[in-house]
């Protein structure tokens, strides 16, 4: 399990249009929205993507990056970012299993062709998002088993805005005993 305010696992990936992403050295002011999604065979994740591609620039205000990460490789990742209109928001991919399992996201095996008419991988990760402090540490974390019910990205922008102006501290940091 991820841990607030310790180092999140290092994340290299290719991004379709804007270069290699390293969230080591991401360089935001404020830290990275760094939104896990299952991949192109879920529709859930098209709306959502959507909805975090328009944020983008709201995220961006508040000195934020976004990027979004899949374990699909260069085409599907290709079809996803021309699905939602991706321009800011920037598309990793190739996101290896391994890697999944170190941000405490959950792994699916394929049910075969979704709703929507597209092959899922053999295995894939289910969603997370994480908002990620410049110094690489854990300050928001959310992981779920399944593609329905995620965080909304307007109440981020808004706990966000909370956060800077009262200088709020990433929160779950205790580790003793209870």
């Amino acid at each position: 399990m991820l841990m607030p305010r310790q180092k999140v696992p290092d994340l290299v990936l290719p991004t379709l249009d804007h270069g290699e992403f390293d969230l080591g050295s991401d360089g935001s002011e404020r830290g990275t929205v760094v939104c896990f999604y299952r991949g192109l065979h879920c529709p859930i994740c098209a709306t959502y993507l959507t909805e975090l591609q328009k944020r983008t620039p709201e995220f961006a205000e508040r000195g934020v990056k976004t990027v979004a990460v899949s374990s699909d490789d260069e085409e599907r990742a290709r079809g996803m970012a021309d699905k939602i209109g991706a321009g800011d928001l920037r598309i990793a991919y190739n996101l290896s299993l391994a890697s999944a399992r170190e941000w405490g996201l959950y792994i699916s095996t394929s049910r075969g062709t979704t709703s929507i008419g597209i092959e899922e991988p053999a295995l894939f990760s289910e969603p997370g998002l994480f908002m990620v402090t410049p110094e690489q540490t854990l300050y928001y974390g959310s992981v779920q088993t399944m593609p329905f019910v995620r965080p909304h990205f307007s109440e981020l922008v808004g706990a966000l805005d909370f956060a800077i102006k009262n200088e709020y501290p990433a929160r779950g940091e205790y580790t003793g005993d209870v």
